[in-house]
This record gives structure tokens, C-alpha cells and sequence, in this order.
């Protein structure tokens, strides 16, 4: 091999890039990178969206806890003042109940042979009665006044007996000792009653 040919293989071994060729290269080079640059700041976008949208749903169902529970309050509250305005007299209305009945003990209990006589006091203790019945019904106080013959009614009555009486159905009034009273839908004290166990002829008395 001529000194020629050495020179032309070395030439073409170490053939150099030209210089398009190089700055081609640099700027493929630069789109690769930002390439991979735009996908990473794709998907650490898409994660923080992710995030907020979890962190704005856990907001919003605290939010919506939050009023819940608010309105949970007001509605509480308003049921409590709503009772206190119609109940919180039951403690005197008990104690005034006593009242009323000892007035009434002290009407029915006076002798014939003085009713003349003590007219004037007879008629101060009816009208202190009807005074007070009407305080009863400015606080919703009301009397529970059972009939004879009427069916036992365990929210408003209690049975201080039963007895087997003819021609009663099992479960009826048969005698009234004490009338009851409520305020509203609450029992101050239940009317005191007897009450018939008679099991037989029903038929004939339905």
C-alpha cells in the first residue's frame, strides 16, 4: 500500500461532521429535551390536578357536613326553646294540681246543713276553682275527663283496679275516681280509673 493510499483511509476514518450537521444534531437534540421536559410537566400537571380535585371534594363534603350539622343545631335548639316555652311550667302545674284537688275535696265534702250558712265561702272557692282552670288552659293545661263505659287508654289513664262486671267488655271504664290532666301532649297525671276484666258475652254486647 502506497503512502497515498494510508493517507486517503485515514482521511476517511477521521472524517469530521459538517458543520449543518452539527447544529442539525444540536436542535434534535434540544426537541428530545423538551420533549421529555413538556411530558414531565404533563404529568405533574395532571397530578396536582388530580390532588386538588381530591382536596376540593374533601372540602366540600366537610362544608356540606358543616351546614348539616348547623342546620342539625337550629333545628335542635328551636324544638328545645319550643318546649321550654310549653313545658317548663310542668314542675307548678304538678303542685297546683293539689290545689285544684283540695278545693274540690273541700266542696264536695261540706255538710248540707251548712251550705246555707257558708254560701259566701262555697262560692269563693268555685270561683277561685275556675279561676285556676282558666290559668290551666292559658298554659294548655287541660283536664282528662274519662267517661263510664269509654276503653282504658294506657297513655292518659291508670287503672287502680279491675273487676269483672256483667255486661262490660273486658278493658272498659267502669268507675271514675280522679280525673287526669296534660299539658299539651305530655301527662301531668293520668285520670284514675277502674276497669272491667269481664271476658264473657261479648258477642252479644258487639
Amino acid at each position: 500500500m502506497t503512502n497515498s493510499d494510508n493517507i486517503k483511509n485515514e482521511e476517511g476514518l477521521g472524517h469530521e461532521l459538517s458543520e449543518k450537521e452539527i447544529e442539525e444534531a444540536i436542535e434534535e437534540g434540544k426537541k428530545v429535551a423538551l420533549d421529555e421536559d413538556l411530558l414531565d410537566d404533563n404529568i405533574l400537571e395532571e397530578t396536582n390536578l388530580d390532588l386538588l380535585a381530591e382536596e376540593v371534594s374533601d372540602l366540600k363534603d366537610k362544608l356540606i357536613r358543616s351546614l348539616a350539622d348547623k342546620e342539625n343545631l337550629r333545628k335542635r335548639a328551636e324544638k328545645e326553646r319550643k318546649e321550654a316555652e310549653i313545658y317548663g311550667g310542668t314542675k307548678l302545674a304538678r303542685d297546683l294540681l293539689s290545689v285544684y284537688d283540695n278545693m274540690g275535696r273541700a266542696l264536695e265534702n261540706i255538710d248540707e246543713n251548712l251550705k246555707e250558712q257558708a254560701k259566701p265561702l262555697i262560692e269563693g272557692i268555685e270561683l277561685t276553682q275556675r279561676e285556676l282552670i282558666s290559668v290551666f288552659k292559658k298554659h294548655k293545661i287541660e283536664k282528662i275527663e274519662p267517661e263510664i263505659g269509654e276503653k282504658f287508654d294506657p297513655k292518659w289513664h291508670q287503672a287502680m283496679f279491675e273487676s269483672p262486671i256483667p255486661d262490660t267488655k273486658k278493658g272498659e271504664i267502669v268507675q271514675i275516681m280522679v280525673n287526669g290532666f296534660r299539658i299539651s301532649e305530655r301527662l301531668l297525671r293520668a285520670a284514675q280509673v277502674g276497669v272491667s276484666s269481664f271476658e264473657g258475652d261479648e258477642g252479644e254486647k258487639n
